[in-house]
């Protein structure tokens, strides 16, 4: 442990002194990421992390290009054998068993330092020994630890069974592998606390990044109290399971709400089936087009149990209230009868409605919102993770900690 100790400190230093502030070309540090095939929370992690790290390459699972912006597009990304599976654009998911596998097999033998960004296996990529590992966790695998039965709620028949030892070896892996980690850096409090429950670590919390020069208010600040909120409510979210998106269609209809989601996922089908004639499914949009919905929306909409909800920030920046479960990552962000409303019974329409209809009939201030999320924008996130990186008393501690 005091070897390891040593050799970490020693690489955390080689990189640190030959790019200072690290937003210089740091040869010999590189990025890993699950996967590239969209922007979400995630990706606006790593675009920053690619800032901080211009040289670095990419390794990730698979990518499909034009996929992300070009702050991570024009690094050099290296995929795994995953990249030519038939069939990987439809249906990558149910490639899940060689996820771990494939991670294993990147080469990092040429890094002194090695930046992981997970919330599935990049985490257990194999660092060189002596290298320094860390490792921001959006979550560990929810899939195979408490939301599996969200994900797969048909519990009997071979199928069923076959996949019931699949999630058995990949928890086994998940856990065998995090001490390849030096330090944990986690999204949220809330995820911290998982971290600690699965794998044993105690994680730093540094909140995503939101760019607050990108989502302003309507007059960019120029008013001191929003513009008319329009009709309707927003959701901005991956349309996974555990979304629980169709609980925010429930309570539109029985509103009577226009609700207009974005974003994309395995649950687009069934949610279109559920959606009734005021719920829109926009897909994905722009930057712009999204800015501007964030804008025009009476609030912004999150139903079920969330990492950290970065859309609940980015609706903030632009002056737009919240309405939210009230457990979860969204606790980090949103104030309950200040920011929004937090709503306390998983599951529940009716409150949630009445959530919505309480928002409506308040008066919320852009500017206290905007200041809110201020706390999580882009600077702020790369100062905090700079200063993890640098050759402080603080970093000597955590590598001393780790598991060698």
């Amino acid at each position: 442990r005091a070897g390891a100790a040593r050799a970490g400190r020693s690489a955390v230093r080689r990189v640190a002194d030959r790019g200072g502030a690290l937003s210089v070309a740091a040869p010999r540090a590189a990025l890993v990421h699950d996967w590239l095939t969209g922007t979400r929370g995630g990706e606006k992690v790593l675009e920053v992390l690619c800032d901080l790290f211009p040289a670095a390459p990419v390794y990730t699972l698979f990518h499909f290009p034009g996929s992300v912006g070009a702050a991570i597009e024009r690094h050099p990304i290296r995929t795994s054998f995953l990249q030519r599976a038939p069939g990987l654009r439809r249906h990558y998911r149910r490639y899940l068993p060689l996820f771990p596998a494939a991670i294993e097999r990147f080469d990092l033998s040429g890094y002194d330092l090695v930046v992981s960004t997970s919330h599935c296996v990049a985490k257990g990529a194999r660092p060189a020994p002596g290298a320094f590992h860390l490792c921001y966790c959006h979550t560990p695998m929810r899939y195979v630890w408490d939301q599996e039965h969200a994900y797969f709620p048909r519990r009997t028949g071979p199928a069923a069974r076959l996949r019931g030892l699949v999630l058995a070896r990949l928890r086994a892996w998940d856990v065998a592998s995090s001490p390849r980690v030096h330090r944990f850096v986690a999204n949220s409090s809330f995820v911290a606390q998982r971290i600690r429950r699965y794998y044993g670590r105690d994680a730093e919390v540094v909140h995503p990044p939101v760019d607050t020069d990108f989502f302003t208010p309507v007059e960019a600040m120029g008013a001191a109290r929003r513009a008319t909120p329009g009709d309707y409510c927003l959701v901005v979210s991956a349309l996974a399971p555990y979304k629980r998106l169709e609980w925010a269609i429930a309570a539109c209809e029985k509103l009577g709400v226009e609700l207009r989601i974005v974003g994309d996922g395995p649950e687009r089908e069934r949610l279109a089936r559920a959606a009734g004639p005021r719920t829109r499914l926009l897909g994905r949009v722009d930057g712009a087009a999204l800015r501007d919905l964030y804008r025009g929306a009476l609030c912004l909409l999150q139903p079920g149990v969330e990492d950290f909800g970065i859309a609940s920030a980015e609706a903030l920046s632009c002056g737009t209230p919240v309405v939210a479960l009230g457990q979860g990552g969204v606790l980090d962000v949103v104030e309950d009868g200040v920011h929004g409303i937090l709503t306390t019974r998983e599951g529940d329409v009716e409150e949630l409605a009445a959530a919505v209809d309480r928002v409506r009939r308040m008066c919320f201030s852009a500017m206290s919102l905007r200041a809110r999320a201020e706390a999580f924008s882009a600077q702020r996130f790369a100062d905090r993770m700079r200063s993890l990186l640098l050759p402080k008393p603080a970093v000597s501690s955590l590598v001393r900690g780790s598991a060698s």
